[in-house]
Order: C-alpha cells, then structure tokens, then sequence
C-alpha cells in the first residue's frame, strides 16, 4: 500500500527555517539501485533506500549521489516520488574497486559541488554520507554548503581488522585514517547499535554527545511469514528437504565457507542427512572474495558437498522473501557484523537465525535463534544438527523471530533519523536524543 506524503508542516525535522526540505545522501561506493548481494551491494544499499523513501514519503526530498559506474546510465534518476539519484563521474566507469576509490573522491566531491551550484544557495539543509569515503566527501560537501553532516559509519576499519577472517587481508591504515577525520568532522554521529557507539567512542574518540544509536528496521510488508511448502515450490527445492541457507556477499568477512565445512561435517556425522541436506547459497562475490570468485564453489567439491550446495545469484526483494520462508535456518557466521539486516529479515519471514556472536548480531537476532561463539565448523555442526533434529524446537525459534522482527520497522528507524537531523540542524544542542545520555550504562565496547 503507498503511503500518503505528509504534509511538510507536520512531519519532518525542523531547521532554523523550518521543517527540513531537502538531504544530500552520499554512498559513493555503491549505488541504491544495485541490488544487494553482490560487489559492494548490501545491507548499506537497503538502508539507504528504505529510509530515503519513507523521508519523502514524509516530505522531505532526498538526493542521493554515488559513483557513475556505466557511461549508459543517465546523469539523474528518478528512483522515488521526492528521491533523486545522481550518477556522479569519478574515473573510469569500469575496473576500480571499493580500495581505489580514495584517489577519486576529489573528483566525486567536484561533481557534486557543480550539481549544487546549479541550484539556488542553501538548497540542502543537510549532508548524510554513508560509509567512510562518502563521509570524506561529505565533509567538504557540508562545510562548503554550511550545513550540519549526519555520518553512519555502516563498518569500521579497526573493528573488521580486530576480527579478520583467516587469509582476509586487513583494512589499509589510511582508511582508518579517513574514519577518524570523519568522525570528528560530522555533526552526529549514527551507530547501529549500543556496542557500536562505544566503539566508535572507544576506538576513534568519538564525542559520546554526537553519537546516536539508531537502529535499522526490515520492511515486515515484503519480508513475512507464509507457506514454506509454497515457497519451496516456488523456488524449486524439495518439500522433503532439511534446508539451511546462507544470504549475503560472498568474502571472507561474512564466512560462508563456515557454513559449507559444518554442513559437510553434519553429513559425515550423520550420513541420513546426506539426500535431504540442502545448502542454498545466495549472493556473489564481494570484496576480498573477488581475488577468488570460484573458491566456494571449489570449497563445495572439496568436501563432497556439490550436490548439496546451491549457488544462486542475487534475486529481488520478493523474491528472497521466498527463500527465507523456504529454509529451516539461515546461517549467519560472519566474522563481524555492524547490525545483521540478514538476520532481522530471516527473523520476520518466520525463518529462525544460526548467528555468530559478533557486532550487532546479538541484537539483530534477539531470542528468534541461536548464537554460536566462534567459527569451528564441528560447534557449528552442532548446534545446526541439534535445530534440524527438533521440528518443534524449530517452531518455538519461528514464532518468537515473528514477535522479536516487529520491533524493528524503517517507519521506526526514520522517526528517530528525524529527531537526528533536527539535532543536527540546531547545532546540536542537548535534546531528547542526547547521545551522552544514550551512551549511559554500555559496557566497554567489544571487539570481536
């Protein structure tokens, strides 16, 4: 159902102008129209599009810039009503990485500054960049256009290095670098979580009055419980089938070989489970895992497990809604986690979560699974055994996921984004979402 566009009177942050008209988003790195799972695409890419819509489902008129990345893509697109995407050239459209970027932010920055100078002085009234190279550009962008810069980090440099996955390569220093300039540069400063706020005051000494916990929401319209018979059908897996799936890119940091080597060792100990045991893998390779595209799929050969495993590119948001509800568990054993929108989509199409205990998995999964402490395939062949063995353990993890997956919602989300921005906005000031105050009685942070 489409939501109606409030009235700019009555919803929207207020500036020293009024309600607030108009944001920059910045995620150059990846733009919101790729669809999450694959190269850089993912839960940022979400993130950025649910919450860009409800703004403008609530007046406020959104203009996200990323990377033009394909000479045949126009220079604007209209993704929404009020939400504008700007294809901004910065170097070549083919053959850079996410590790290359910094040498175009310059470039990038430029870009957007000519969009704006077309426009009529104080056109945004705020800067909200995602992800530190967006938060490098957005800082200029911000100072430049004298307006107050919202920043969420999405991951962070020391904390992915402080729980690398076996053979990753670790984060550049220049990259940490980058985040420490940025997080002293915004106005507020947006964590996902408690734990992330105090690593963000911890590791880059972030001002605990800038931070603002700020939780991502699921959209509970697409992703929700239905027929898993149906599903199946749908999909194409066996009605018989004991099903455990993974989402998400495919790169060390999210350690879906993990996945494959427990469910080897679940057949091995279990040889009944040999014809039953399904593994759908969905998502590409990302990240480190470019180096290597075909590794997992030779990972699968190597245990015996190719005919149990199946590799599916990315699909639509309807799509995947279908695989959740098709699957006994999702796995989610990454080595580090910033929140898990994985995890809180599995949860609200009724699909119990296997998660390791890192980042915001905790909070993502909630009572709706199981957290396993660290990444040995034999306890994670475990505790999945001891799940796929239990229908009706199973269903007490289903029916609890449903409840836990309703506390998060973007509509929810992006009320508290509002009262961030009209912090921002007045320069913040202490108000009811005062990050001191938020940072109150969270243990020392823990850095997986």
């Amino acid at each position: 159902m489409r939501t109606q566009h409030a009235p700019d009177a009555v919803r929207g942050a207020q500036t020293g102008r009024g309600p607030l008209r108009r944001v920059a988003m910045i995620s150059v790195h990846t733009s919101p129209l790729e669809r999450p799972g694959t190269g850089d695409a993912g839960g940022l890419n979400v993130y950025v599009v649910e919450t860009a819509r409800r703004l403008a489902a609530r007046g406020t008129e959104v203009e996200i810039f990323t990377r033009a990345t394909d000479g045949a893509l126009p220079e604007t697109v209209r993704m929404d009503d009020r939400v504008l995407v700007h294809h901004v050239p910065a170097g070549p459209f083919e053959g850079l990485g996410k590790d290359d970027l910094p040498g175009q932010l310059c470039a990038f920055a430029a870009g957007m500054m000519r969009t704006a100078a077309a426009r009529p002085e104080g056109w945004y009234d705020l800067v909200h960049s995602h992800y530190w190279l967006s938060g490098q550009v957005g800082w200029l962008c911000a100072d430049r256009w004298n307006t107050p810069l919202v920043h969420t980090m999405h991951t962070m440099a020391r904390v992915k290095n402080a729980g690398l996955a076996e053979g990753d390569s670790p984060e550049p220093m220049g990259r940490e670098i980058g985040e420490a300039q940025v997080v002293q540069a915004a106005s507020v400063l947006v964590a996902n979580t408690d734990q992330e706020a105090r690593q963000l005051v911890d590791l880059y000494d972030a001002d605990p009055a800038k931070v603002r916990v700020v939780q991502p929401g699921v959209d509970l319209h697409t992703f929700a419980p239905g027929d898993q018979a149906a599903a199946r059908r749908r999909v194409g897996l066996p009605e018989d089938a004991l099903v455990v799936q993974f989402v998400g890119r495919i790169q060390p940091l999210k350690a879906p070989d993990v996945l494959l080597r427990a469910a080897a060792e679940l057949v091995r100990a279990s040889p009944d489970l040999t014809e039953r045991l399904v593994v759908p893998v969905l998502g590409g390779p990302s990240g480190s895992g470019l180096a290597h595209p075909e590794s997992l799929q030779q990972l699968a050969d190597e245990l015996g497990m190719t005919e149990r495993v199946r590799f599916v590119p990315p699909v639509s948001r309807a799509e995947l809604a279908d695989w959740y509800r098709a699957a006994d568990l999702v796995a989610v054993p990454s080595h580090n986690e910033s929140f898990g929108l994985v995890a809180v989509e599995s949860l609200a199409s009724g699909t119990p979560v296997v998660a390791a205990r890192v980042g915001g998995l905790p909070v993502a999964v909630g009572d709706g699974g199981v957290l396993v402490d660290g990444h040995d395939p034999v306890r994670w062949a475990a505790e999945l055994g001891r799940l796929l063995a239990d229908p009706g353990l199973r269903q007490q993890l289903s029916a609890r996921a449903v409840v836990h997956a309703k506390s998060f919602s973007w509509e929810h989300t992006v009320d508290q984004l509002e009262e961030v921005y009209a912090r921002a906005c007045r320069g913040g000031e202490p108000s009811s979402i005062d990050g001191a105050s938020a940072l109150q009685g969270i243990p020392a942070a823990v850095v997986p």
